[in-house]
């Protein structure tokens, strides 16, 4: 018999996720995704001056402050016609590349690692390392006191990595990645001067002039983090993918072959040529990496609470106009679509897409793969290919991959930068005009669309990653990508869910971007029940 198990709301991501699974026989049968506030940002801007989107939208995610103020800054630059120079260019790409890098090693430490270390065994550590021991020391007296709150809240499992070396080790590992964050999060304010709610990208360049000084504070920063990266974050992913019981892990949680990426860190002043290519994949085909047409973006509300006048529409004339009574509906995220299709964004989807232009010698310089063959991957990649799945460890691993893609190259646009150079070019609001901007974020493919009509914002709508990933089902009756990640995933104990939660959390959702603010009843701010 099928038992339905509600986790309301998923814990350690950001925001309120609602996840509900029909359980059967120990497998997910089927599943549902719920994103429970409304995010009304979008109807909050229209008739401002256009300029206040880029502080506005920040203000979307405490989280996500800095890749919506590069989305509404580029949307913003194509309104205007910005010619965007080449110092303005390269520093948005440096402290983008730096938030990449503090929110790839905080998702992985401080919200996913709990779902596979027994934080409780570094109590049993018997080696001779002080800095362990000390840690040994610490984590008993709070196991003791009944206050292990700083790695909570998570579930119980009996295939955690337990052995108290090994779990010494990935501990202290995440009492320093908090230490590697914060220099990424300086690396940031060098250049941008705050965070969150930074001032320092603006519609036409950015606020700051590169420096020999500041260059020279950003690389030192930059070297520690690169010798962390390589020696601690990508070993330790090795470590933990290569525990035999989390061997399923390898294709259990795929999302259904669809992986879309808009394409990141542009290369040149029209953003032709990207660091992280643009394109799509379906069905799994890595070998056939499309070519990325906007023209093809919809979003489907048959089941959102938004109006039927909402249906289907490209974000370019996209409405947000709520209707919290609609039957049939169960999230505030709205279901966007390529080409019909429901598509996976993000890091996975990302480094699939450039595999595959490696693979197919449409990228003249090769780095994935040869990066994957010495890291000792081959084989797990070709596994995944053959079984045409790929699951919850390779999206953590394609997380780290891509960190150390993008912390080394970021050692070299330093190089390019030339102070005393431009860094804004003035434009004035046109009466009247559309924008749309387009980056990658942390969490994925995300973009931002305006219309200025007498030189106030008519419109403006946003597709967040974890809209695309966390989406309800669409008009035509198909789940969205962790709706379908869930399915068939083993949940041998419905009391301990933990296997749903790893899932989840693997995409690192953040429902604060794709919805906020109200509940659809009585409109207040929801409360919850913690599991």
């Amino acid at each position: 018999m099928a038992q339905l198990i509600s986790i309301d709301p998923v814990t350690r991501i950001e925001g309120h996720l609602r996840i509900d699974v029909e359980v059967e026989n120990g497998v997910v049968k089927d599943a549902w995704s719920s994103g429970t506030m409304f995010r009304g940002i979008e109807m909050l801007l229209k008739g401002k001056h256009p300029f206040d989107a880029q502080q506005v939208t920040e203000r979307i995610c405490g989280v996500c402050p800095l890749v919506h103020g590069t989305a509404a800054s580029y949307n913003l630059d194509d309104a205007l016609g910005v010619d965007l120079p080449d110092n303005a260019r390269i520093i948005r790409n440096l402290c983008l590349g730096a938030n990449f890098i503090q929110s790839h090693i905080l998702h992985f430490y401080h919200l996913a690692a709990l779902d596979y270390v027994d934080v409780t065994a570094v109590a049993k550590y018997a080696g001779n390392d002080p800095a362990l021991a000390a840690l040994r020391d610490k984590v008993a007296v709070l196991a003791k006191a009944g206050d292990v709150y700083p790695f909570l809240p998570r579930y119980e499992s009996d295939d955690y990595v337990s052995d108290p070396e090994l779990a010494a080790v990935l501990v202290s590992h995440y009492v320093q990645a908090l230490e590697m964050r914060k220099k990424a999060q300086e690396m940031l304010s060098i250049f941008y001067g705050r965070m969150p709610s930074f001032v320092g990208t603006v519609p036409g360049g950015v606020t700051v002039h590169p420096t020999v000084s500041n260059i020279a504070a950003f690389r030192a920063r930059l070297d520690e983090l690169r010798v962390w990266i390589d020696n601690v974050y990508v070993q330790d992913i090795l470590t933990v993918a290569g525990v035999s019981a989390y061997a399923p892990f390898l294709t259990a949680g795929d999302s259904g072959g669809n992986y879309l990426a808009y394409g990141g860190f542009d290369q040149d002043s029209k953003g032709a040529e990207k660091f992280l290519p643009r394109g799509y994949i379906t069905g799994n085909n890595v070998a056939a990496v499309g070519e990325f047409d906007e023209a093809k973006l919809t979003e489907s509300v048959k089941h959102s609470w938004y109006k039927d006048e909402c249906e289907w529409l490209h974000p370019k004339e996209g409405k947000t106009e709520p209707d919290v009574h609609k039957e049939g509906a169960y999230s505030f995220l709205k279901a966007p679509r390529y080409d019909g299709k429901p598509m996976e964004v993000g890091p996975m989807a990302r480094m699939l897409v450039l595999a595959g232009l490696e693979l197919g010698g449409k990228r003249k310089e090769k780095k994935l793969m040869p990066l994957i063959e010495k890291l000792g991957l081959a084989s797990a990649v070709d596994a995944c290919v053959q079984a045409g799945k790929f699951g919850i460890l390779p999206r953590h691993a394609m997380r780290a991959l891509e960190c150390k893609l993008l912390a080394d190259e970021m050692d070299k646009w330093l190089d390019e930068l030339k102070p005393g150079e431009k860094i804004w070019d003035k434009k004035d609001i046109p009466g009247e005009s559309y924008g749309r901007g387009l980056v990658e974020g942390p969490r994925g493919a995300l973009g931002h669309w305006i219309h200025i009509k007498g030189k106030v914002i008519e419109n403006y709508q946003c597709i967040v990653p974890t809209t695309w990933n966390a989406a309800p089902r669409d008009k035509n009756g198909n789940r969205g990508p962790i709706e379908t990640a869930l399915v068939g995933l083993p949940v041998p104990d419905p009391e301990n869910p933990i296997n749903v939660v790893r899932c989840v959390r693997s995409f690192d959702p953040c429902l604060a971007c794709a919805i906020h603010v109200i509940h659809p009843e009585h409109n207040g701010v929801k409360e919850f029940r913690v599991v």
